[in-house]
C-alpha cells in the first residue's frame, strides 16, 4: 500500500486521482505514527519550502519520514517535495530540510540565463534522463509539467538522474538508494507522468 502524506501542502487530490488512474488504491495519511505500516510513501507538495517544513515539523512527520527512508523502502518526493528531501533551500532566508539528499535548493539565477526566461518555470519542458527504474520504458527525452522558481543541487553528482533545460541546465529528478524525486507534477504530466508513478508502484 502506498501513503500521500497529508501535511496541508498541495493538492492531494489529483495525486491520488492519478494513482487511482492506474488502478491503485493510495491512502492520504496524516498520522506521521503509521507511515511505516505502508510500502511506500509519496511526499507531495506546493507552495513555500520554510512554511512545509514547519507543517512537517508541527504534525510530528520529520522524524518519521526519516525513519521510513532508513527501513529502505521507497520514497518519491514530487515538486516541492523533492526539494523537501535535500538538506537546505534558500528561499526566503535560509530553511533546513529533510536531509536524506546531500545537497540545496536555490533560486534560478536569472543572470545565467542563455535567453530572456520568465521566473517561474511554468509549462511544458523537457527532461533528459539516466537509466532509472523510476524511467522503465520512457525515452532518454520526455516533456513533463514543471511549476517552481527555485531547484535543486546535487552534491553527488552520482544522485543526479535527470535535468531539464531553463535558461541554464538543472537537476530535476534525484535519486540515492531508496529516496527519489521529481521537480515536474507527473500527476500533470499526462502519459510521460502516469508512466513516471506506475513504474515506481512497481519498484
Amino acid at each position: 500500500m502506498i501513503a500521500i502524506v497529508d501535511y496541508n501542502m498541495g493538492n492531494l487530490a489529483s495525486v491520488q486521482n492519478a494513482f487511482a488512474k492506474l488502478g491503485k488504491n493510495t491512502v492520504v495519511e496524516s498520522d506521521p505514527t503509521k507511515f511505516k505500516n505502508y510500502d511506500k510513501l509519496v511526499l507531495p507538495g506546493v507552495g513555500a519550502f520554510g512554511d512545509a517544513m514547519e507543517h512537517l515539523k508541527e504534525r510530528d512527520m520529520i522524524e518519521a519520514i526519516k525513519e521510513f527512508a532508513a527501513s529502505g523502502k521507497p520514497i518519491l518526493g514530487i515538486c516541492l517535495g523533492m526539494q523537501l528531501l535535500f538538506q537546505s533551500s534558500e528561499e526566503f532566508g535560509s530553511n533546513e530540510g529533510l536531509g536524506l539528499i546531500k545537497g540545496r535548493v536555490v533560486a534560478f539565477d536569472t543572470a545565467k540565463f542563455s535567453e530572456p526566461l520568465k521566473v517561474p518555470h511554468m509549462g511544458w519542458n523537457r527532461m533528459f534522463t539516466k537509466e532509472h527504474p523510476l524511467f522503465a520504458g520512457l525515452d532518454e527525452e520526455h516533456y513533463l509539467y514543471f511549476v517552481h522558481s527555485f531547484h535543486a543541487v546535487c552534491d553527488n553528482q552520482q544522485d543526479i538522474i535527470g535535468t531539464t533545460n531553463y535558461g541554464y541546465d538543472f537537476t530535476s529528478a534525484v535519486a540515492c538508494a531508496n529516496v527519489m524525486g521529481i521537480q515536474p507534477h507527473p500527476e500533470k504530466s499526462h502519459k510521460n507522468g502516469l508512466k513516471i508513478l506506475e513504474n515506481f508502484i512497481n519498484l
